[in-house]
C-alpha cells in the first residue's frame, strides 16, 4: 500500500519563504514512525527544501539500475530546464546517507546533438555540503561547462556505482541452496528539484524474484522491474522499496591488494601483486562435500572456483603461488592486444571463505616508460585490480623508482591518498624512492591509466656496475697479493 499525504506548508517566524514537504511510504508502520537502521526509515519522515534550488526543473528523468552482479551500476538520464531569472552553473545530485557510504564511483556527461550526431563532454563532479540538509542527505555538484541560461535546457547522463549494497537473505545457506539477496532503494529519484516525469527500471540477473515492493504504477516482465512513470513529483520525494531476488554471481571481494611496480632502467618492469580474497556473499553453513560439488551442477551455484585476471600484452615470467608454494592450476592466454590469466584457488570459495595468494609477472619497459617534453621520465601504467568484476576494499599501489630518482609526482584521474617511502634492495646506497598510492572501495571502472613523473640522471645507472667491477677488482688484487706474498716460516 502506498500512502501519499498532501503537501504540507510551514512558515518560520520572520520568513516569507514557504517550505513544502511531502512523504511517500509503502507501509503504514513507517508513516507512524517505525524505527529502522536501514534506508527505509531514513526518508520515511518529513523532509523539506528551502526553495533556493527551485530555479532548476527536471522535465524528464530515467533511471536504470543494473543488479546483474554484486557491483551495482545506476544509469541516470536527466533533462533539466532553468526556470529562474539567472544563469545556473551547476546541478545538484542528492543521495541518502546509507547509499553514499557505498558509493564507489560517480561520473557525469553533458549530451549534445541527437542520435548519430550525439557527443558527450565529461563534467566535473565533486561532493558538496549544504546547510540543513534534510535527513542527512549527501550532495554532489555537477559543474556545467557553460552556465545554463534562463529558459535553456540541457541533457545530462550520470553513472554511479555502489558496492556492498546487496544484503544476503538468508545470511547463511548450505551448499545445495541458491543465494538470495535484498536490494533497498526508492521508487522515486531523490532530488532537490521538482521532477515533471520520471521512471525507474531495475534489472535482475535472473527471473527468480521472490518479492518486490509494489508502488503504483509498477510491473515486472522477465528480469526487469518497472516503477513509474510518476508525474510531477516535488523535491525530496522518496518511496522505499525492497527487491528480494536470486543472485548466484561470484561476490569476489579483495579485502586488501598491494601491487608493487618496480622500474628497472635495464629494460624490465617487475610487477608483484598480493591478494587477500574473500567471498562476500551469504555465509556457508554445514559441511562441504566435494563429491556433490563435482557431480551436481547446482551444488554450490553461488561459489566460485576460478577468476580471470586481465594483464597487459607482452607479459612473461608469470607466476601464481600462495603460502604453500606454486599453484599449477592457472592458464595464460596472450596475443598482441591483451593477456588473460585464468587462476584457480586450491579450493572453491563459498560465502565467508578466504584465500591469500601472489601473482607476479614481468613487462617490457619500453611499453610503459616514456620521456616528457620537459625531460622528465614518466611511467604510464594501469590503476585498479586486474581481476574481473572484483571489489577492492583497500588498494595500495607502490611504484618503486630507480635509485637516484628525484622530484617524484603522481597524476591520477580520481582522488587517492599519496605519500613517499624508501626501499632498500641489493647494492643500494641511499635507497629507492617509492611512490605509494592508496584508494578504498575500488571497482573495475577505476582500471584507468595513471602517471608517475620523476627526474633521473643516467650516470646513476653506472653505480651498481661500478660497484660490482670494483668488488671484483679488489678481489682480484687480493688474490694476487695472496699468491705473491710468502707467508711461510723460514728456518
Amino acid at each position: 500500500m502506498t500512502v501519499d499525504p498532501p503537501l504540507l506548508v510551514f512558515k518560520e517566524k520572520g520568513e516569507k519563504q514557504s517550505y513544502r514537504v511531502r512523504i511517500q511510504v509503502s507501509d503504514k508502520k513507517k508513516l507512524l514512525g517505525n524505527k529502522s537502521k536501514n534506508m527505509d526509515s531514513d526518508f520515511g519522515q518529513l523532509v523539506w527544501t528551502d526553495g533556493k534550488h527551485q530555479e532548476i526543473y527536471i522535465t524528464d528523468a530515467e533511471r536504470r539500475i543494473d543488479l546483474s552482479s554484486h557491483i551495482i551500476k545506476v544509469f541516470l538520464t536527466l533533462k533539466v530546464e532553468n526556470t529562474g531569472k539567472t544563469a545556473a552553473s551547476d546541478i545538484l545530485l542528492a543521495f541518502p546517507p546509507t547509499q553514499v557510504q557505498h558509493l564507489a564511483f560517480i561520473e557525469a556527461l553533458a549530451v549534445t546533438g541527437k542520435r548519430k550526431k550525439k557527443s558527450y563532454v565529461r563534467l566535473d563532479v565533486k561532493p558538496t555540503e549544504l546547510p540543513d540538509a534534510p535527513n542527512g542527505t549527501k550532495y554532489f555538484t555537477i559543474s556545467l561547462i557553460t552556465p545554463l541560461k534562463s529558459g535553456d535546457t540541457a541533457t545530462l547522463e550520470v553513472l554511479y556505482i555502489f558496492t556492498h549494497s546487496l544484503e544476503p537473505f538468508p545470511v547463511e545457506i548450505s551448499q545445495s541452496e541458491s543465494q538470495l539477496v535484498y536490494y533497498r532503494d526508492s521508487a522515486l529519484i531523490l532530488s532537490p528539484y521538482r521532477i515533471k516525469q520520471q521512471i525507474t527500471f531495475i534489472k535482475t540477473p535472473s527471473t527468480k524474484v521472490e518479492s518486490f515492493t509494489r508502488v503504483e504504477p509498477s510491473n515486472r516482465a522477465g528480469t526487469e522491474l518497472k516503477y513509474g512513470p510518476f508525474e510531477d513529483q516535488p523535491p525530496y520525494s522518496f518511496s522505499p522499496i525492497i527487491v528480494h531476488f536470486e543472485n548466484n554471481n561470484p561476490f569476489a571481494v579483495v579485502e586488501e591488494l598491494v601491487r608493487e611496480v618496480e622500474i628497472s632502467h635495464w629494460g624490465s618492469l617487475q610487477i608483484t601483486e598480493h591478494y587477500n580474497l574473500v567471498h562476500g556473499g551469504a555465509r556457508h553453513k554445514g559441511v562441504f562435500s566435494r563429491v556433490d560439488y563435482q557431480s551436481r551442477s547446482f551444488s554450490g551455484a553461488y561459489s566460485f572456483k576460478q577468476l580471470l585476471a586481465r594483464l597487459p600484452p607482452r607479459v612473461h615470467s608469470v607466476y601464481y603461488r600462495d603460502e604453500i608454494g606454486n599453484i599449477s592450476s592457472s592458464h595464460l592466454r596472450t596475443d598482441s592486444r591483451k593477456s588473460e590469466l585464468e587462476i584457480e584457488p586450491r579450493y572453491p570459495l563459498f560465502g565467508g571463505w578466504k584465500a591469500t595468494f601472489v601473482i607476479g609477472y614481468v613487462l617490457p619497459l619500453q611499453d610503459f616508460l616514456f620521456e616528457s617534453s620537459d625531460g622528465r621520465r614518466y611511467l604510464n601504467f594501469t590503476f585498479g585490480c586486474p581481476l574481473v568484476e572484483t571489489v577492492v576494499d583497500k588498494l595500495t599501489i607502490k611504484v618503486v623508482l630507480p635509485e637516484g630518482s628525484k622530484d617524484p609526482s603522481a597524476v591520477v584521474p580520481f582522488p587517492v591518498e599519496q605519500h613517499l617511502e624508501t626501499k632498500y634492495s641489493y647494492l643500494d646506497i641511499v635507497g629507492r624512492t617509492v611512490v605509494v598510492l592508496e584508494k578504498k572501495n575500488a571497482v573495475p571502472v577505476h582500471n584507468t591509466p595513471f602517471q608517475v613523473y620523476y627526474t633521473f640522471n643516467p650516470i646513476f645507472m653506472l653505480a651498481e656496475p661500478l660497484m660490482l667491477a670494483s668488488a671484483f677488482f679488489l678481489l682480484f688484487v687480493a688474490c694476487l697479493a695472496y699468491l705473491h706474498v710468502d707467508l711461510s716460516i723460514r728456518k
